[in-house]
């Protein structure tokens, strides 16, 4: 366990629940854990007992890619600890296809409703159809005009294909809208839906004060720090900015919250992991800055925060979250961006 880990508390220990079963958290709402074909090798689903429309079954919350091993583990789980009841209702936190991948095959065998806010719901839309701005080649000229100029780095690029609608064959062509603030029954108990913002769209996390429960999708992750990147379709966005914001947001719900990540596992300490989360960005933004006492591209970054090799998949994450710190302390007034006779925009120490 490394230092950071350490200082928060895990109620479960290493109890994870295996592909196909469930492993209780709270009466009612149970954990999943499906696997992931990345590095990051799994995500958690949560499955909570739920009642629509004369229909009892459950609601679930995020679905997992469309992978065949995932859908076998699905299918073990609606025979055996769903003993069969339906899902009566998919929401997801947010668009990227560990979270929606499934969704249109949920929806349509049960019948079930999609829920998510509307700026999840219309990119997981633009993506899964590929449209110009999110998709696979659209990326290239953004990361050549910050500096990405190696031929075998971008002829890999190219020559990737576009994941997200293989893991994503289908989204819902409804939805049901997730807005901040609102309240929402599942079962027994009151949610109250959190957005945040920076790390996608428009991200919902769900709290329960009566259960004192926050399912956090990716905003709050225990082990790791959530991507945060500006991508080609908002080419001058300030996603860092945006996502330190909505950290805010949770600093008002109790010490002792139960945080249900995403990815890692459920823990306590909340405010603890919100501090590190702050600690770790200032500490990556003093390094850029003190990098660009010399004009510095994203591509210049990039070796300085992230020291390890890279495989084209890992350097699209870390151009995007090096330029979501440039793009920080430009618009904080601490540097200025210029375009070389070269077309590379670079960032400078004002």
């Amino acid at each position: 366990m490394n230092p950071l880990e350490s200082q928060l508390a895990y109620p479960f220990a290493d109890e994870l629940p295996a592909p196909g079963s469930v492993r209780e958290v709270v009466p009612g709402l149970a954990w999943l854990r499906m696997p992931l074909p990345f590095a990051l090798d799994h995500i958690n689903l949560w499955l909570l007992d739920d009642e629509r429309e004369g229909r009892t079954g459950f609601s679930v919350i995020d679905t997992g890619v469309a992978t065949d091993p995932t859908r076998a583990a699905w299918e073990s789980i609606f025979k055996g600890a769903m003993a069969d009841a339906p899902v009566v209702r998919v929401l997801v936190t947010h668009c990227h296809p560990d979270h929606v991948g499934l969704s249109g095959w949920l929806c349509e065998r049960f019948g079930a409703p999609f829920w998510a806010t509307t700026g999840e719901f219309g990119f997981a839309r633009m993506m899964a159809a590929a449209l110009p701005g999110v998709d696979g080649p659209s990326a290239i000229p953004h990361f050549e005009r910050h500096g990405l100029t190696d031929p075998d780095m971008l002829e890999q690029m190219r020559s990737r294909r576009n994941y997200y609608p293989s893991l994503v064959p289908a989204v819902p062509a409804s939805y049901t809208r997730l807005q901040d603030g609102q309240a929402i029954t599942i079962g027994a108990h009151r949610w109250r839906v959190i957005t945040g913002f920076g790390h996608s769209p428009e991200h919902a996390s769900l709290y329960c004060d009566r259960l004192n429960v926050l399912i956090s999708g990716d905003m709050v992750l225990p082990r790791i720090s959530t991507n945060v990147s500006v991508f080609a379709v908002e080419p001058e966005g300030n996603p860092l900015q945006q996502y330190l914001d909505s950290l805010d947001k949770f600093a008002g719900l109790p010490a002792d919250t139960l945080v249900l990540p995403s990815h890692g596992r459920p823990f306590r300490g909340l405010h603890t992991r919100i501090t590190q989360l702050r600690e770790h960005h200032v500490a990556r933004l003093a390094e850029v800055l003190e990098a660009c006492r010399e004009p510095r591209s994203a591509v210049d970054i990039v070796p300085i925060m992230f020291r390890r090799q890279l495989d084209a998949h890992q350097l699209s994450f870390a151009l995007g979250e090096a330029l979501a710190h440039l793009h920080k302390l430009w618009n904080d007034g601490m540097l200025e961006r210029v375009t070389g006779v070269d077309g590379i925009i670079r960032f400078q120490l004002i």
